[in-house]
């Protein structure tokens, strides 16, 4: 199972996204990664339904790719997820002058 805790999802992710199965999931030639679909992935993989690997063949995602799903779901939610705010989530805290 993944590092990822299934309830964390569940707090932050439509219910619709974590009640199917396979055939919910986005198709395997996705190439626009919205939010939604990356959350839907992430939760898959938190319930069991697709393993890590499974995941990163079927979408042609790196384990690292798929792990930053994971750790920005953690710390900022699904709306962390947004690559419009990456900087705002992944720059470090400013330093003091």
């Amino acid at each position: 199972m993944s590092d990822i805790h299934l309830h964390t999802i569940d707090r932050q992710t439509p219910s619709a996204l974590l009640d199917g199965g396979l055939a919910d999931l986005p198709p395997p030639e996705t190439k626009r990664w919205v939010i939604r679909r990356k959350a839907a992935v992430v939760a898959a993989v938190a319930r069991g339904v697709l393993t890590l690997e499974e995941a990163c063949a079927r979408y042609r995602l790196s384990v690292e790719e798929f792990t930053s799903w994971q750790r920005l779901i953690q710390k900022h939610g699904v709306a962390g997820l947004r690559t419009t705010r990456l900087q705002d989530y992944r720059a470090p805290a400013a330093a003091a002058p």
